[in-house]
């Protein structure tokens, strides 16, 4: 009698691993375990650490990285020296997965909400994996008869999970959708729109001479910040002495503000006014490159605005403009980016097609320096491309919630409840009118905390998996996920309960899911990898030597294969209104508020681990808080000071928040911290600060659907209440170089510009 997927659950915990080891990293060699994969523990040594390559999903972005194993427990991680995008580098969330793994308030076994409890009231009952598994199959035969009356919510996925979930859904006929409180959907769309790209670029910082960023914040939470952390690196200083140059334009300034040569404050949504007006005077100038202004001149000008227009609109005076025109023009390679708050408008398409114009407009455009595209994943059977759902569909299913035209509702890895804008209403709709909610959660989230049934997912270091790195290196590369630990607690795959539960159901749910676990189909894939006898790992006398490397090394790439797609914008029109819309009126509401991810924490779902709630912020050194950020004359015009606490008022709500007063913010915006505010999720998170995303309205980019987060107008409204702001031992004062008054003092309604470098860098740009 042949074993069921259901049974090989039972010994899915138990993995085969690959010790790492490397030659020239900086681990001593004499801690190197190496041998070929065994069972855990078996390949226990008593006092010898091994070191195992593998991944860790926080969110700030997939992570290459080697764990630290001594006795069965996981120690420490390191980044992977031989990863390609890890490079050997990892951030302070990676380091903190380990809280994950060892967590007091990880959900330690399958639960089900008690009979007659009131759902979201918190009353569970533990239950057998058996009956749980009893439980997802009965309900999915139940509704089977209409599948659209099932919905699948998921992190954006890549790679086999991915695909697993992709097909089960597919087979099953269920609404597949996928939330990230701050996505990529309008870059995402240009890119396809304009290049005809399913996958991000990589933006060659490390070989630039001069880089624009729109808005993105690369250093600290835009679109994979450890890549373009150890880019940024070499791009700051060569072997040749160079120094390249970054100007940064957003209205707040972030972590990649903080590191530029030049800020430029911003008016919120106005950066493809810019971006066009900087193109036109290229273009008019004729220093761009001569085949592209050709093709794309026409273009520019029946959208750029007049150069006194522009500078009006954007608050960026018109000598600054033309700088910046000649500077990005003369200094090549140059490479523009955009994203983070120029995207999050309804605007958003219209700026992002204007920012990426200008690199096909000098010409940078699949180049070193530039725009570099990425291949799609060796592999049929790997997804490379993992877009979020816009705001709109997320609207859409919350109305057809309402209408009862949803039964049942899993869930994994997001927590739309918390990450959505309070005006989709999206918790109601789900606690009043889905008959069935399944959460695959590892701990008790805003969303999981409605489910009523609650099967505990693995943590990444005990998981089977893979990913295509998004963005990747501009070449084919796969990153593989091993168990480095036994799992402590009575938890499952959600990959592998998925396999088990479409065996369960029978029929077609089988075709397309030919696997019994996520190892076998991780492992199929990688002598799929084998056949190809290339890249990285090749020449090897068996598939399971092969396999051995692959785990060893934390993957496989090949820097051969290179993306074939042409190098040529397809741009007839720049889409969209130039000017954004906001929420709120400017008289009753005087600030634009612009929320922004945490530097340590994300979007807030890292917020359960105090070693990352205790991870000050680079800018104002806070923690364990949300704060908004004042203008110092915003501040005495309000008469407040530091740790007031302040009501900021949005049309749709009101959160309290402290005041940090910052003499780099403009007088007309207020910033708040993403991700906290939590109501669930853990002793660590719970009852910490406000969800700023509550008073986020519902306002989307006209072309995309995707939410129009930095869009919204507040006001603030005093307390009378007053509590310290807990920060990182120390206190420093920014002080600002005021361009109208000549010397060092707060940022003014007049300051537009602040420039960190004095004179000149090594190449002699200003």
């Amino acid at each position: 009698m042949g074993i069921t997927r259901r049974q090989l659950l039972k010994f899915s915990g138990i993995g085969m691993l690959g010790a790492v080891i490397f030659a020239g990293c900086r681990i001593p060699e004499r801690e190197f375990l190496a041998e070929s994969p065994v069972l855990i523990p078996e390949d226990l040594v008593e006092g010898q650490d091994a070191y195992y390559a593998t991944l860790v999903r926080p969110s700030t972005g997939v992570e290459s990285v080697l764990v630290r194993v001594m006795e069965g427990r996981a120690k420490k991680i390191e980044g992977n020296p031989d990863h390609p995008l890890s490079r050997g580098k990892h951030t302070a969330q990676a380091e903190a997965s380990l809280q994950e793994l060892y967590h007091p308030d990880r959900i330690a076994t399958p639960l089900r909400r008690v009979t007659g409890a009131e759902r979201g009231s918190g009353q569970y009952e533990e239950i057998s994996w058996e009956a749980a598994l009893d439980e997802l199959e009965m309900k999915l035969k139940e509704y089977s008869g209409n599948p659209k009356n099932v919905a699948m919510i998921t992190e954006p996925l890549r790679g086999v999970l991915g695909t697993v979930v992709g097909r089960f859904a597919s087979n099953y006929g269920a609404t597949q959708l996928t939330f990230e409180t701050v996505d990529q959907t309008v870059v995402r769309s240009v890119f396809k729109q304009m290049f005809n790209q399913d996958r991000l670029p990589v933006f060659d910082v490390k070989n630039a001479h001069y880089v624009l960023s729109f808005g993105a914040d690369f250093l600290s939470t835009w679109h994979a910040p450890l890549h373009y952390n150890w880019q940024y690196g070499e791009f700051r200083g060569t072997d040749l002495g160079e120094r390249g140059t970054l100007v940064q334009i957003e209205p707040r300034f972030s972590m990649t503000a903080a590191n530029a040569d030049t800020w430029v404050p911003i008016n919120p949504g106005t950066e493809g006014v810019l971006a066009l007006a900087i193109a036109d005077e290229i273009v008019k100038k004729g220093i761009g490159n001569v085949t592209a202004m050709a093709s794309l001149g026409t273009v520019i000008s029946a959208h750029a605005l007049p150069l006194a227009t522009s500078a009006e609109v954007t608050n960026i005076p018109e000598s600054t403009i033309v700088e910046m025109a000649h500077d990005f023009a003369k200094h090549q390679p140059g490479v523009a980016i955009g994203g983070g708050l120029a995207a999050a408008q309804t605007n958003g398409s219209f700026n992002m097609t204007a920012v990426y114009l200008l690199n096909a407009l000098v010409g940078n455009i699949g180049k070193k320096g530039g725009i570099l595209f990425n291949p799609a994943a060796p592999l049929k059977d790997v997804t490379s491309n993992a877009a979020a759902t816009p705001l709109t569909e997320f609207q859409q299913f919350a109305d057809r919630m309402r209408g009862n035209d949803v039964k049942a509702v899993l869930v994994h890895g997001a927590d739309p409840v918390h990450g959505l804008p309070g005006a989709v209403q999206f918790r109601q709709s789900v606690k009043e009118n889905v008959e069935f909610v399944a959460s695959f959660s590892n701990f008790m989230d805003e969303t999981t905390a409605l489910a009523d049934l609650i099967l505990p997912d693995l943590v990444p270091m005990e998981s089977w998996g893979d990913d295509v790195s998004d963005p990747g290196p501009g070449y084919e590369a796969i990153a593989l996920q091993q168990p480095v630990v036994m799992p402590f607690v009575n938890v499952r795959s959600f990959g592998d309960v998925l396999l088990a539960a479409a065996e369960g159901l029978g029929g077609g749910m089988t075709r397309g899911l030919p696997w019994a676990t996520m190892k076998d189909a991780i492992r199929a894939n990688s002598e799929e990898l084998y056949k190809l006898n290339r890249g990285s790992i090749q020449q090897y006398p068996s598939f399971e030597d092969f396999w051995v490397g692959v785990l060893q090394r934390g993957g496989w790439w090949d820097t051969k294969a290179t993306s074939k797609d042409s190098t040529v914008a397809k741009i007839n029109k720049v889409s969209g209104d130039p000017v954004p819309t906001f929420s709120g009126d400017k008289g009753q509401y005087p600030f634009h508020l612009l929320p922004f991810l945490s530097h340590s924490m994300g979007d807030g779902r890292d917020a359960h681990l105090p070693w990352l709630q205790a991870t000050p912020d680079p800018i104002t050194t806070a923690v364990w808080s949300t704060w908004v950020e004042l203008n110092p004359h915003s501040a005495k015009d309000l008469d407040v000071k530091e740790g007031d606490i302040v009501e900021v008022i949005s049309p749709k709500g009101t959160v309290e928040a402290q005041v940090y007063v910052n003499p780099a913010t403009p007088p007309s915006v207020v910033s708040v911290p993403i991700g906290q505010g939590h109501t669930s999720l853990g002793r660590f998170a719970e009852g910490i600060g406000s969800n700023v995303m509550n008073i986020v309205d519902a306002l989307s980019d006209a072309d995309t659907g995707a939410l129009a987060w930095g869009a919204t107008r507040v006001k603030l409204r005093l307390t009378g209440k007053h509590k310290r702001v807990p920060k990182f031992e120390g206190m420093v004062v920014p002080r600002l170089l005021d361009p109208d008054i000549g010397g060092s003092g707060p940022l003014t309604p007049g300051g537009r510009l602040y420039k960190i470098s004095n004179g000149k860098d090594h190449k002699g740009h200003h």
